[in-house]
């Protein structure tokens, strides 16, 4: 059996001060050389002033000074904070709240009032209707269509109420951030800021164009009486762009996490993969529910206003198009058209984002090949998919109806209800000339009776004819 006393490489009997040993033996063999391995120390630069928080630790410490979701939608939430109708505060980044007592709250109060009282003055000096030749129940209905445009003043309480909900479902987005930057090791890749500035600097111009070109094709009107339009007819489309915003973002993510999580299984497939991804899908589909939940009033109140604006401008068109269109006519079919967009838009952006969160996620989990998992691997997948049929995904306002293109189409179909209402009410009231000559009224039933009959045995003749060629057909068949 050997027995070294002694190491080389690391010797413990010569003493090292400052790094230099004192003795050294001169015979070559036994020389000892001792290197310097300390390496050199890196120079401590300045942080960038373009850096994003943190620098340090990026795929371990998620704790972060500035949530993405939020950040992504500042523009907008910016605006409508300067309106007053979100007075959400942010003690810190990554917290959001409501307080009563806050200094948001306060300006949005005082701004809310000042914007009633200002209503209130100009009340005593109303719109006049640019009067014509036509009959008066036209004029009236449009002068209700002026009124109506004041309605979105009771949004403003309403989204003071729902606040508090709205800065809950931007924390639960930072909870999801920070769990999702846990299991992939990113951070979550959201870019929307572009296009919420666009919104933000977009729909305040066009709004104004659409109000000034409304008041001087429709009414005598006056610059001062512009201001609480203007004011409403972009709190209301900047609702609209608010919620593109929030179902966009429920799009991206649910697209984002159905790619990893199918790319997480082509690598590895344990259990617990499976069941983190499973409980992080279960968050963003809370947090779909969640957003309708938030804006349950307000955007109730907003589809229901739209219906209205919409019914109303389509009658007015639809009143004349005998006589030709009008001045007039382009404020209404502009208004019309302005109003069918964003209701269009208000509910095909949460039926695509139902739809992502929950239909396209299915789809990937139908995609998994499932033979070359283990059996608690196969069992988490089918949990998984489970869930997903289990835990609906769709943007309901309060339980009360859901946000998809089935709404658009309803709303739709009982506009043309009302509208055909409004047609044959306006149909029966007698003109002026009818009043000048009542002698006539037996001519004119006359008249009325004979055109009766005639539509009616024309009806009769093309039913034969329909009936007797189905027949014909129906033989030849046979």
């Amino acid at each position: 059996m050997a027995y070294y006393t002694s190491n080389s490489l690391f010797p413990t009997t010569v003493p090292i001060p400052n790094g230099f040993p004192v003795q050294i033996d001169k015979k070559p063999k036994n020389k000892i050389i001792f290197l310097d391995v300390t390496p050199v120390r890196t120079p401590v630069k300045p942080i960038s002033r373009n850096s994003i928080a943190p620098m340090r630790n990026n795929l371990i410490d998620v704790k972060f000074s500035n949530d993405i979701i939020y950040e992504n939608i500042k523009p907008v939430f910016t605006i409508l904070r300067i309106m007053g109708v979100l007075p959400i505060t942010r003690p810190t980044a990554g917290i959001n709240e409501f307080q009563v007592g806050s200094p948001s709250m306060l300006y949005s109060f005082i701004l809310y009032c000042s914007l009633i009282s200002y209503v209130l003055y100009l009340s005593l000096h109303k719109v006049q209707i640019l009067r014509t030749a036509e009959g008066k129940f036209e004029e009236a209905v449009i002068e209700y269509l002026f009124t109506v445009y004041l309605f979105p003043m009771i949004t403003v309480p309403v989204l003071w109420y729902e606040t508090r909900k709205i800065a809950e479902v931007l924390n639960g987005w930072v909870d999801f951030e920070i769990i999702y930057k846990q299991l992939s090791g990113r951070s979550l890749p959201v870019k929307l800021y572009k296009k919420a500035l666009l919104i933000a600097i977009t729909i305040p111009i066009l709004s104004t164009t659409t109000v000034i070109v409304t008041h001087v094709t429709m009414v005598h009107f006056k610059p001062m009486q512009l201001v609480p339009y203007v004011f409403l007819e972009i709190l209301t489309y900047m609702l609209g762009g608010y919620w593109y915003l929030l179902c966009e973002t429920l799009s991206i993510c649910a697209n984002v996490l159905a790619e990893d999580f199918q790319q997480a299984l082509r690598h590895i497939g344990p259990a617990s993969k499976v069941a983190e991804y499973r409980a992080l899908w279960l968050r963003l589909s809370k947090l779909s529910r969640d957003t309708g939940i938030a804006n349950c009033y307000t955007f109730t109140f907003v589809n229901l206003y739209l219906f209205l604006i919409i019914t109303l401008s389509i009658y007015g068109l639809l009143s004349q198009i005998s006589e030709g269109f009008g001045i007039k006519d382009i404020g209404l079919a502009l208004t019309a058209f302005c109003s069918i967009f964003l209701l269009f838009f208000i509910c095909d952006e949460a039926h695509y984002a139902s739809h992502n969160v929950r239909t396209n996620f299915q789809k990937k989990l139908l995609m998994v090949e499932l033979s070359w998992m283990n059996t608690d691997a196969q069992t988490e997948v089918n949990m998984f998919l489970r869930a997903t049929e289990m835990n609906p995904s769709q943007i309901s306002l309060g339980g009360f109806f859901n946000v998809d293109r089935t709404l658009f189409k309803s709303l739709l179909a009982t506009m043309v209800t009302y509208l055909v209402v409004l047609l044959q009410f306006q149909i029966s009231i007698p003109d002026e000339g009818q009043d000048q000559a009542p002698h006539n009224d037996d001519n004119s039933y006359n008249i009325s009776s004979a055109t009766t009959e005639s539509m009616t045995t024309s009806t009769t003749v093309i039913t034969t004819i329909l009936t007797t060629l189905g027949k014909e057909k129906k033989e030849k068949l046979v």
